[in-house]
């Protein structure tokens, strides 16, 4: 066998990397032998040559340094089993020769060799826990293997992953043709009793606990020559077990890590703080404050717009959970093939795409909150599903047999009246009573009028941070319009208009040219709106007379009224006054740009 470096974590593990070329390189330059990607590592980091039998690794000057066996080595040659450390990467020298036959007679421990073992125990377990093709998989367990067998002399081995007895015996069937041994009855005495050794057969076995259940199953038999020392070999074999399994639940750990960050990530993208002081609004604080503590179920109802998640996540913070995962479920977004996927995840293998173990909403919420938002757009039949869970509050993953127990605060949002929903059979009654233990209004934006000039200013100065531009504040006009405006969109549509004047305006001022045109065709148009259609018709006036003295150009215009021409092209077109310019323009004089006769704004 050829010699050669195994890649054992990262990315590209499992990676096998010959070296039968006189020469190879390793860094970030594309014509690398091996590609690493990593800022910190060199365009050519280091080397390794063949001289002879031996190789001879090579660090080409980088900063960052190339590592063996933990020790920065500008250049030094490699041993078996030695291994490369390159930035995040650590790769594993395999020199291929043949291991000698001779084999002391009472086992015996060579530290470094042994130390060094365990630890690529464990960066290939963890690469193997990832998930990768079956390609891969299939070298990186063999690769184990090859790494027990340094350390106990045996005839034959396999790995088995697997969550139950059933599920092991069918990973046997499917690899059974390889191996000599039969390692059938060894499987079903793993499941039942644990470690054991067969001294008849020079059988042992040991299995793999993820979490403390079962995930797996070592299985070997062990050379004939060691038969008077298999006691030995089997404390060998239990330790070897444990630390695969180490390695295995670090890269559950770092995945659902992972996966908490994203989640976080987003979370920490939306403000969470509820703003308001209007009667509704108090009421509804005191209630969160009121239920927060209590570790019961929660249904937010209200319509679309009102900030329903902003209250579960209220009542998350203020809960004992708070410092575990909330984690936000749309189940208008969830079709029947995918609910179960995403809510409960699937088993490696599960369908056709399940290339990797994956942990679904409810796992990842454990200890926490998870909140299901428009719980009332669920189909039958995911209805059924969800009742059971929240019934029995335990979960198997999509292709798995084991179940798990939920320990979360379940909080869900509807826009729809339920209760009609249950009378005209929409929905499941039974889950209905289950979700509506306790029951809290998000009240609509025109029940809690005194908090729209608030709100709008809180979204203003948040979308000019983001945006990057000085706003002062709303106008006298803009104040009055959007208090007197009906808000069908709720407070998202509020957010929406104070993000679109900050990006469309151009004045330091928000003036109602800035707000949506539906808006402004249902400003009030009676006796109480008189002052600002004044000041509107003194608008009018102003821009006529300015495009009379600029001779129709827009730029002299706008110049003569101290505005941008942007901005005054744009109140041209918000208050229709095309035909009125070009009515009071001379024969031949130039008038608005195209673009404005259109309709458009122009510049």
């Amino acid at each position: 066998m050829s010699a050669e470096l195994i890649v054992v974590n990262g990315p590209l593990a499992g990676t096998h990397l010959p070296l039968d070329q006189g020469e190879i390189l390793i860094g970030r330059a594309p014509g690398s032998k091996l590609v690493l990607t990593d800022a910190e590592i060199g365009w050519r980091h280091c080397q390794i040559r063949r001289q002879g039998t031996r190789y001879l690794v090579t660090d080409l000057r980088s900063s960052l340094g190339t590592y063996v066996n933990g020790m920065r080595s500008a250049e030094r040659w490699l041993e078996d089993r030695d291994q490369l450390g390159i930035g995040k990467t650590i790769l594993l020298f395999r020199s291929g020769e043949a291991q000698p036959d001779a084999q002391p007679a009472v086992p015996t421990r060579d530290t470094k060799p042994t130390l060094l073992a365990a630890c690529s125990l464990v960066f290939l377990s963890r690469a193997l826990a990832a998930g990768m093709e079956d390609e891969q998989n299939t070298l990186l367990q063999n690769q184990i293997l090859r790494l027990i067998g340094d350390l106990i002399p045996i005839d034959d081995s396999v790995l088995l992953l697997g969550t139950s007895a059933a599920e092991l015996q069918a990973r046997w069937t499917e690899c059974a043709a390889k191996h000599a041994v039969d390692f059938a009855p060894a499987v079903a005495r793993v499941c039942e009793e644990g470690a054991f050794v067969n001294a008849d057969s020079r059988i042992a076995g040991v299995p793999l606990y993820l979490a403390g259940a079962l995930g797996g199953a070592l299985l070997v038999r062990i050379a004939d020559r060691e038969a008077a020392h298999l006691s030995a070999h089997l404390e060998t074999l239990t330790a070897a077990a444990s630390l695969s399994s180490i390695g295995f639940e670090a890269n559950r750990e770092v995945e659902t890590l992972k996966a908490e960050k994203a989640l976080l990530e987003e979370q920490i993208a939306v403000q969470t703080g509820i703003v308001g002081s209007s009667p509704v609004i108090r009421r509804l604080l005191d209630l969160i404050e009121r239920v927060a503590p209590r570790d019961t179920t929660v249904l937010i109802a209200g319509e679309s717009g009102t900030g329903k998640e902003l209250v579960a996540r209220a009542l998350h913070q203020k809960s004992p959970r708070s410092e575990r995962p909330f984690v936000a479920v749309n189940c208008a977004a969830l079709s029947e093939t995918l609910f179960e996927s995403e809510l409960f995840g699937h088993e490696k293998g599960a369908f056709t795409g399940a290339i990797a173990l994956k942990r679904g909403r409810f796992e990842l919420a454990q200890g926490g909150t998870i909140f299901l938002d428009e719980v009332g757009e669920l189909a039958a039949g995911l209805q059924a599903k969800l009742l059971r869970v929240l019934q029995q509050r335990e979960f198997e993953r999509v292709g798995g047999t084991q179940a798990y127990p939920l320990d979360i605060r379940i909080i869900a949002a509807t826009n729809r009246d339920l209760a009609a929903d249950v009378a005209e059979g929409r929905f499941r009654e039974d889950l209905y009573h289950r979700l509506n233990v306790v029951t809290l209004h998000s009240p609509p934006l025109r029940d809690r009028k005194d908090d729209i000039p608030r709100l709008a200013e809180f979204f203003l100065r948040r979308s000019a941070e983001r945006c990057k531009r000085h706003v002062e504040g709303l106008s006298p006009e803009v104040l009055h319009m959007i208090s007197q405006y009906s808000w069908p969109g709720n407070v998202r549509e509020l957010e929406n208009a104070m993000e679109r004047a900050v990006v469309l305006g151009v004045s330091e001022w928000v003036l109602p040219e800035d707000l949506p045109e539906n808006l402004l065709e249902t400003a009030p148009r009676d006796a109480e709106a008189k002052y600002h259609h004044s000041v509107g018709q003194a608008k009018r006036d102003a821009i006529l007379d300015a495009y009379v003295q600029g001779n129709g150009d827009y730029k002299q215009a706008a110049k003569l009224l101290g505005l941008h021409p942007n901005y005054l092209l744009r109140l041209v077109r918000n208050l229709e006054l095309r035909e009125e310019i070009n009515r009071s323009l001379a024969g031949g004089v130039r008038g608005l740009p195209s673009g404005v006769q259109r309709g458009n704004s122009a510049g």
